[in-house]
Parts: structure tokens; C-alpha cells; sequence
């Protein structure tokens, strides 16, 4: 994913941030894979979103949301961004009733994770797999948590220079997939874990954990009981961090891929970027072997993919930008979206579109919708790139639609949410973010996500008009 530009409340980095459902191309369980599935539409159920909105909660947070929620049982988990650019992860109840001082159900932040965490997490067996580091860093860690309290299970950590894991995980074929920035690629094996140089089956792993774990809180209550005044509460860094076996690596020091890999069949497919700054990379679209990391194929690519590849059935599409995700040039951005066949990489067709498409397209069985800098979302056909609709919103989009049978929702810059009819285009509602019942402005990066009929949204200001200003999660439901 690409770099942000940032000023105010940080210190300036650089960032890589980051239908009725098509048929799989796939089939990976929901939210194995960044947005749901390999479609991207951010709908993993199919159940239609809200017809007309209201806000059924939202929690106010000094925390940044650059990536994608996550929404799974009776949770929503999405990463933050702090002061000083310290990480933290979020479980948040979804539960209407639930009071505000219990929204958060369990949150991991520092001293366990040491950097900045922009990856939506995939979901493999209740577990939680995401990536860390962002562009300003080196090195990057890709952690486990079990979904219920957020203690970790595993850490795989990878070294080097402009390495970091900001796209999403995918899971598939018992494996972890995952981008990781000058590192390429790397799959990584979870059914084999080693501590202290000994291999141990996970279950063994979790009896170690659930042993030292229920040991370090019975020290702290006997220190409570004591009255030490230097009692704390343990945190995660304290357990032993087990570690998965590297199962291969591709395109090491020669690719950059900050995008989300996706999986289909026996390919996995990779945006590689090309970094101007550093002179680094490989602009280009892979298809890698599955079960060996072998290259199958490979299409260059004119501009930077930074959404990285969305798949139905025999035909990957990609997008691309000229400008990264910040909003400085955004008048000058200029972007396209292409189709591309799955198993021998010819191109289908490709579309130039006057704004940056930062994000991943979201596709149906009959529809490539991408959102765009110069504030339209467009549909093309996906079976020959031809325009069927254009949405103007007026405010630029970073983020990727959500779709569901009849709807596209569109999250902009301005804190706006956009109910795009799919049929033709037209608006059927709008949510302003920034108005009553919110009153919470804020740009959106990450896409909104659709589950159990909801739309869920967050934002992020660390630019832009709203700098400084408070952020917000929100859900939004009938009326």
C-alpha cells in the first residue's frame, strides 16, 4: 500500500495503508482474506445493508483508523494509530446496548506491539493474524491473537530494510500469505511452531501460554493483596513468543508489496510497487505458486497498484495511482483499473481514469467498482471494461466500496457515506459523519465493511482540514 504524507498531530511519515456477492473464486472462509473475500466487497454474508441510515452507535477515539474494520460474531476488530505512531488493536462490542465505558472489549497496544499497526487482521480458526511496521520502519512482526481476549499465540518476525507488513494477511491451504514490503512475500506455516529452538503442535503452545499467562496473574493479585505500590497488571510482551516455521519467501529485496495478496485456487497474486524515493521495487502484478512460491507469471504495470489484486472467477483486477494516500496533489492524480486472466496473465482490458484509484476494486458477478481521487466511483463491466455507471460525490475517496445485491457504500474524504444504487448509479442516501447525530468529521481510509445488515465506518485524521480533531467508529444501521 502506499505512502502517507502527514502533518499536524504526528511527526511527518510516510505510510502504506493501506456482491449479491459475485461468485467465489475461492473457497476461503469468510474473512480469511482483506475486505472478506477475494471480491473485496467488504460482505461476507450477503445480507443486505441499511435501505435508509441511523446511527445505531459510534465511539469517539483520539486514535487514527487507517485500515479496514474487521467484523466477525459479535466483534468488530480494527487497528488504531496513536500519538507517536504507537499501534494498538481494537475489539469493539457490537452490541447496541452495550454502554460506551464497554465498547472496547479488549484492546493490545504497547509494550506488546512495538510499531505502528495498519493491517486488517484475517481471521484463521479463532485467530486473529495481522502484520505491523509501516514505511518509515524497518522490520516488521506478523502476530496471532485468539479472538476472545487478544493474547497472542505467535509472532513471525522479519528483518530488514524497508520491511514492513501493512497490506492484510490471507489464509488458505492451512497457510498464512502475506506482503512484507522489500521482504516480498512470504507464506509461512502456523501448524508447526518452535519455542526455544524445540517444535511444539499448537496445542502445546497454548497449555505453555494458558500456564504462564494464569502464573503472571497470580503474582499481580498477590501483589494487590500486599499493597506493592509497584503492582502491575501483566501484559502480553511477558509470554513466551512462540514462533510458526517460514514455509517460503519470494520476491526478497526485489519486489515491495504493501498491497493485500489474494488467493485463488493455487495462485497467489501479488502487487509489487515500484518506490521512486528509493529506487526499490518491481511495478508489476505476479501469480505465484501456491505450495512453492514459483512465479507463473508476470504483467507490468504502468503506475503504482497500491490496492492490490481483487479476483472472481478467471479474472484479477488491478488498480493503480500516480500519488500515494495523502492529499497533497490530488487535482493531479491519475489512475486505472484492469482486467486480467487468472490463468495466464493476458490482459483482458485496461481503463484510464482521471484520479488516483488508491484503493482495491470491489467486484460482483457483473461490475468492477472503483472509487477515485477526483471524488466519482465508477462501474465498469467486467466482462469488457465498459463504462455502465459514474457517481460524482464531490469530495475525494480513498477508501473501497462495500457492496451488497442492489448497493455500493462509499465512505470520502470529507466523512461522508454514499448509498450507490447498482444498478444505475444513482444516489440513494447519504450519512454525514460530521452532522447530528455524530458530529465527528474525519476521512475515511480504510473502506466501510457490511455484516448482519450494518455498515460499519471508521476515520482518520491525521491531515487535512480535520487534523487534530477527534476521530470516530461508527455504526450505522435502519431507521
Amino acid at each position: 500500500m502506499p505512502r502517507i504524507r502527514l502533518t499536524g498531530l504526528l511527526p511527518l511519515f510516510a505510510l502504506g495503508v493501506l456482491g449479491a456477492l459475485a461468485v467465489r473464486s475461492s473457497a476461503a472462509e469468510p474473512w480469511t482474506t482483506y475486505r472478506g473475500n477475494a471480491e473485496r466487497t467488504g460482505c461476507a454474508d450477503g445480507k443486505p445493508g441499511p435501505k435508509e441510515p441511523a446511527v445505531v452507535w459510534f465511539y469517539e477515539s483520539q486514535d487514527h483508523f487507517v485500515a479496514s474494520p474487521l467484523p466477525f460474531g459479535d466483534r468488530l476488530y480494527l487497528g488504531g494509530l496513536g500519538a507517536f505512531n504507537v499501534g494498538s488493536l481494537y475489539a469493539f462490542d457490537i452490541d447496541p446496548k452495550t454502554t460506551k465505558d464497554k465498547r472496547i472489549a479488549w484492546s493490545v497496544r504497547t509494550p506488546y506491539l512495538k510499531l505502528p499497526t495498519v493491517s486488517t487482521p484475517a481471521v484463521m480458526d479463532g485467530k486473529l493474524i495481522f502484520g505491523d511496521g509501516m514505511h518509515q520502519t524497518d522490520g516488521a512482526i506478523l502476530h496471532c491473537l485468539r479472538m476472545d481476549k487478544g493474547l497472542p499465540l505467535w509472532q513471525y518476525p522479519a528483518p530488514g530494510s524497508l520491511v514492513h507488513m501493512e497490506g492484510s494477511p490471507t489464509v488458505a491451504h492451512g497457510k498464512v500469505y502475506v506482503g512484507g514490503g522489500s521482504a516480498g512475500v512470504i507464506c509461512i506455516d502456523p501448524s508447526q511452531l518452535t519455542l526455544d529452538g524445540k517444535k511444539q503442535t499448537p496445542d502445546d503452545i497454548k497449555k505453555i501460554l494458558d500456564k504462564k499467562w494464569a502464573e503472571l496473574e497470580e503474582e499481580y493479585r498477590k501483589a494487590v493483596d500486599r499493597k506493592d505500590p509497584f503492582a502491575m497488571k501483566p501484559n502480553p510482551d511477558q509470554l513466551p513468543k512462540p514462533a510458526p516455521v517460514l514455509a517460503w519467501q519470494q520476491g526478497r529485496e526485489k519486489w515491495h508489496v504493501d498491497a493485500p495478496v489474494a488467493v485463488a485456487g493455487d495462485l497467489v497474486l501479488v502487487a509489487s510497487a515500484f518506490l521512486d524515493k528509493e529506487q526499490v521495487g518491481d511495478r508489476a502484478l505476479f501469480a505465484l505458486d501456491a505450495k512453492t512460491g514459483e512465479v507463473k507469471w508476470r504483467k507490468e504495470l504502468p503506475i503504482n497498484p497500491w490496492g492490490g489484486p481483487t479476483v472472481s472467477g478467471k479474472t484479477v483486477v488491478i488498480s493503480g495511482s500516480t500519488v500515494a494516500f495523502t492529499t497533497q496533489g490530488l487535482n493531479k492524480a491519475k489512475g486505472f483499473v484492469a482486467a486480467y486472466n487468472l490463468d495466464d496473465g493476458k490482459e483482458l482490458w485496461t481503463k484510464e481514469v482521471p484520479g488516483g484509484v488508491l484503493s482495491c476494486v470491489a467486484l460482483t458477478k457483473e461490475l468492477a467498482i472503483a472509487t477515485a481521487t477526483d471524488g466519482k466511483v465508477r462501474a465498469f463491466q467486467l466482462a469488457d471494461g465498459e463504462r455502465k455507471w459514474i457517481y460524482d460525490a464531490k469530495a475525494p475517496f480513498f477508501a473501497p466500496v462495500a457492496v451488497d445485491a442492489a448497493t455500493a457504500y462509499a465512505a470520502d474524504l470529507k466523512g461522508v457515506v454514499h448509498a450507490i444504487d447498482l444498478a444505475n448509479g444513482t444516489g440513494k442516501w447519504k450519512l454525514d459523519l460530521g452532522a447530528e447525530p455524530v458530529k465527528l468529521p474525519g476521512m475515511v481510509y480504510g473502506g466501510p465493511v457490511l455484516s448482519g445488515g450494518k455498515l460499519y465506518v471508521a476515520t482518520c485524521n491525521l491531515e487535512g482540514e480535520f487534523a487534530r480533531k477527534p476521530t470516530v467508529v461508527a455504526c450505522i444501521g435502519e431507521k
